[in-house]
This record gives structure tokens, C-alpha cells and sequence, in this order.
């Protein structure tokens, strides 16, 4: 018959967990036993009950003491060593990040100076050959701006040719939409000046009169 696999929870019932704490507590200290038996191995095992009763094995011969203290003393041990080889860690650590921070300085000042020598200060110590590399570096480097400048304006340029394009064909939208009468009358008036206007089809009042003068 094959065992179910058991659910790892608290045992809700007293009683079941009573009687499942004895049974796994007698199973335990038989196995620690076996250990001990079998391979020659130093056990001890310590077991306290929900209500503090206490339940141990040893298998050394003179009592559970001496697996303690040896237990303890162990355990210092490797907390020396491990404190020792954290030390030893951050040494190597604290000297490889001086080294990374001195090899960092002495960049920084290669570039301070270098960045001096293209303002065209600090020059009183450079040789011939060194105010060459200099003007050299200038050179390519006023050519590279020039070309993104070059570069830039291509760019503005295409830009308002398209919107310029653009402008065109929402124009033609525009005059298809008004109609091509209406847009003939509207370049009518606005050809027409005043001076084009024929004189005749003005009015003008006067009070001149054709005829005798009359008596008064």
C-alpha cells in the first residue's frame, strides 16, 4: 500500500499532533542512532516537546557536553576564518580600487593638459613635434564640425523644400474647392485699380444751370 504524501502544516487536532510528535520523535532518535552506529559519526541530537519536556541522544560516551563544546569551538573557528577571509577580501579590494583610482587621476590630468594645449595654453613647454600633433588635431577637428555644419543645413534645406511641397498641393486642394469661376472673378477684382474705371459711369452733382440768369 502506497503512503499518501503528508501535507507540511500544523496538526490542528492536539491529540493527532501529540501522537504524530511521539511517533516521529521515537523515529528520529532511532535514526540518529543508526548514524552513529553505522558510520563511526559523532551525534548529537536535542528535542524539546510543545509542553518543554526534554528528549536527546548522544552517541558519545561521556555525555552531551563534550559534542557541545566541540560544536562551539568549530564554529568559532570558521567565524575566525571567515572573518579572516573577508578581511583579506576587502584588502584586495581597498588596494585594487586605489590603483584603479590613481591610473583614473593620472588620465583626468592627461586630458586637463591636452585640453589646455587646444585652448592654446600651457604651450611653453611643448616642442615642435607636439605643436604639430596639436595643430593637426585641430584641423581634423574644424573639419568635422564644418561637415555636420554642411551637414545640418542639407538637412533644413530638404525640410522646407517638402514643406514648400506640401504648400503647393494643399493650394491646388484649395482652388479645386472654390471653383474655377469664382477663382477667375476673385483675380478680376483683384486686377481691377481705380484708374481702370471709365469716367462715364460716375455722376456728378452740380449746381450749374444752362440758360438765362433769373430775375431777382
Amino acid at each position: 500500500m502506497v503512503r499518501g504524501k503528508t501535507e507540511m502544516r500544523r496538526i490542528e487536532n492536539a491529540t493527532s499532533r501529540q501522537v504524530t510528535f511521539s511517533k516521529r520523535r521515537n523515529g528520529l532518535l532511532k535514526k540518529a542512532f543508526e548514524l552513529s552506529v553505522l558510520c563511526e559519526a559523532e551525534v548529537a541530537l536535542i528535542v524539546f516537546s510543545p509542553r518543554g519536556k526534554l528528549y536527546e541522544f548522544s552517541s558519545s560516551s561521556s555525555s552531551m557536553q563534550k559534542t557541545i563544546v566541540r560544536y562551539q569551538k568549530y564554529n568559532k573557528d570558521v567565524q575566525v576564518n571567515y572573518n579572516s577571509n573577508n578581511k583579506a577580501i576587502e584588502e584586495r579590494n581597498s588596494q585594487q580600487l586605489k590603483y584603479e583610482a590613481a591610473n583614473l587621476e593620472k588620465k583626468i590630468g592627461n586630458l586637463e593638459a591636452s585640453k589646455r594645449k587646444l585652448m592654446g595654453e600651457g604651450l611653453e613647454s611643448c616642442s615642435i613635434d607636439e605643436l604639430q600633433t596639436t595643430e593637426n588635431q585641430l584641423e581634423k577637428s574644424l573639419l568635422s564640425i564644418r561637415a555636420k555644419k554642411n551637414q545640418l543645413y542639407r538637412e533644413k534645406i530638404e525640410q522646407l523644400k517638402l514643406k514648400e511641397k506640401q504648400l503647393l498641393e494643399e493650394n491646388e486642394v484649395l482652388c479645386e474647392k472654390c471653383g474655377p469661376r469664382q477663382w477667375e472673378q476673385q483675380n478680376q477684382q483683384r486686377e481691377i485699380t481705380p484708374y481702370e474705371t471709365s469716367p462715364d459711369s460716375y455722376e456728378v452733382e452740380t449746381e450749374l444751370q444752362i440758360g438765362r440768369p433769373e430775375r431777382r
